[in-house]
């Protein structure tokens, strides 16, 4: 599903910032972007998405940068000394004489520096803060996918009543068209042989019988049932069934001999798909 989540925290005089952002996908893909600093933790950043997320494709960005409020500078002295003095034999030679300019030596590299930061403080630092982000994604993606539980038992619901239907309706429909097979026997052999007509009927009655797909059809609405219950990495297991319950809906659909039946393979496949849309944001 997607998930969006941000961590962040001081870093004496620092401030790191971790952005995670995650969109469906069938499989985990992840794109780590880390400042120069820090390109070495991309593994350990890969690994630590891998242990915690199953599904999705994955952006995570770090940034660290320096709060100017609270900014430690270093003034390297001896290099304005030496810049003051060559300025001063300039202006000698140029026969120009005047005075140094304090903000043009500032502005010359390496007069002004910030203390340099721990490396391996920053490291440590930031993948934990990193498990702190993991942690928020999991959790926003937990809160949005007990919703999507909720909207997956709806369908679950449904799909029982369109099974309800069609046990109410086969014995009816089993007995007009055995009533329909007989008259057009009728009407084309004035005496027809009655084992013939009886094997006839014992075909249809064959064709006709959608008891087993009725059955596996509440069979994986149990199952789906039992999953989202238990939890955890689900999303490939529900998917399967997903495409268990369709072929369960095409059968049916392919031995409706009555409107009814149709009509009723035709809502079980639409519950099924609006599922599927919905189970491809589980992990």
């Amino acid at each position: 599903m997607t998930a969006f989540a941000r961590a962040d925290r001081p870093l004496e005089g620092y401030g790191l910032v971790w952005e995670i952002k995650a969109v469906n996908h069938r499989y985990l893909e992840i794109s780590p972007r880390l400042p120069d600093a820090l390109r070495s933790l991309e593994n350990a950043v890969r690994e630590r998405c891998r242990k915690a997320l199953a599904r999705g494709k994955v952006e995570i960005t770090l940034r660290y940068q320096q709060d100017a409020s609270d900014a430690d500078l270093e003034l390297n002295e001896p290099l304005v000394k030496q810049l003051s003095e060559i300025s001063r034999r300039v202006g000698d030679l140029v026969q120009h004489p005047g005075q140094v300019n304090p903000m043009e030596i500032l502005r010359h590299p390496g007069v002004l520096s910030t203390r340099e930061l721990d490396v391996d403080l920053l490291q440590r630092e930031s993948l934990t803060l990193l498990d702190e982000a993991l942690q928020a994604l999991i959790d926003t993606r937990s809160r949005e996918g007990e919703q999507l539980g909720k909207l997956i038992e709806e369908r679950l619901d449904g799909i029982i009543t369109q099974v309800e239907i069609v046990k109410t309706a086969v014995p009816r429909i089993k007995e007009a068209q055995r009533e329909r097979l007989r008259s057009r026997i009728q009407d084309v052999i004035d005496s027809p042989d009655p084992d013939r007509l009886e094997q006839e009927l014992v075909l249809l009655a064959q064709k006709m019988d959608v008891d087993e797909e009725l059955d596996r059809l509440l069979t994986h609405v149990t199952e789906v049932r039992r999953i989202l219950k238990k939890g955890g990495h689900i999303g490939r297991r529900l998917d399967f069934l997903m495409q268990e319950l369709n072929r369960e809906a095409n059968t049916l659909g392919s031995k409706s001999v009555d409107s009814e039946t149709t009509a009723a393979a035709v809502e079980l496949k639409v519950l099924i798909e609006q599922m599927r849309e919905q189970i491809q944001n589980i992990e």
